[in-house]
């Protein structure tokens, strides 16, 4: 049984380059999702992020077993934004809101999702309320690869927003979008790798 590596199979979505953004187009894309405000250092995050993989892996072992089709778990991604936006530039922490998420393949269906939750309760309580398997869909998006510590993301952004973004006609069209491709827990801070994606439109 093969098993698909979406970072290779999707290298346009998951694989930018360091030096300069790209525009790329995301089509509509399954989820595991789940909402939350505040520090990502936090218990409300952690927890969160317990849930989607709890749910991710047993997808995973259905997929293989009902439907002989095996893949590796993508990797966790986030949505970040703020009621006051300036709350990221001056690192307040505590007003940031976010959506964590696992992508998953177009063949994953409601009901597996399900099965799979009702597994991982076993293990964790109740299923969150703001838990769901959701297609989403970005469409026109600046991204790039960003290596270092997640502090150190601000001097990308900017370059984003005040050169990339205006040199190509472009403005915001959604929520900051962050791939994350290390594991923090296991990888040194200065070789995090993040995909820092900015969904945007034309102007």
């Amino acid at each position: 049984m093969q098993k698909i590596d979406f970072k290779k199979t999707l290298k346009t979505l998951y694989a930018p380059k360091a030096k300069d953004f790209v525009l790329v187009d995301i089509p509509k894309m399954k989820f595991i999702m789940i909402d939350g405000a505040g520090v990502p250092e936090g218990p409300t995050y952690t927890e969160a992020v317990s849930w989607l993989y709890a749910v991710s892996y047993p997808l995973k072992f259905l997929s293989k077993q009902q439907l002989e089709q095996d893949y590796v778990v993508p990797p966790l991604e986030g949505l970040w934004w703020a009621e006051d936006m300036s709350a990221f530039t001056q690192d307040r922490k505590k007003e940031w809101l976010w959506s964590m998420m696992i992508m998953q393949p177009d063949w994953i269906r409601e009901n597996m999702f399900d099965q799979a939750v009702e597994k991982a309760a076993k293990k964790l309580g109740p299923k969150p309320a703001t838990l769901r398997f959701e297609t989403f869909e970005e469409g026109l998006s600046a991204q790039i690869l960003h290596i270092g510590p997640y502090s150190e993301e601000g001097p990308t952004l900017a370059r984003l927003h005040d050169e990339f973004m205006p040199a190509n006609g472009l403005d915001w069209n959604g929520k900051h979008h962050e791939i994350y491709l290390g594991d923090p827990r296991r990888t040194a801070p200065e070789k995090l790798r993040t995909i820092l994606r900015q969904p945007v439109k034309r102007v």
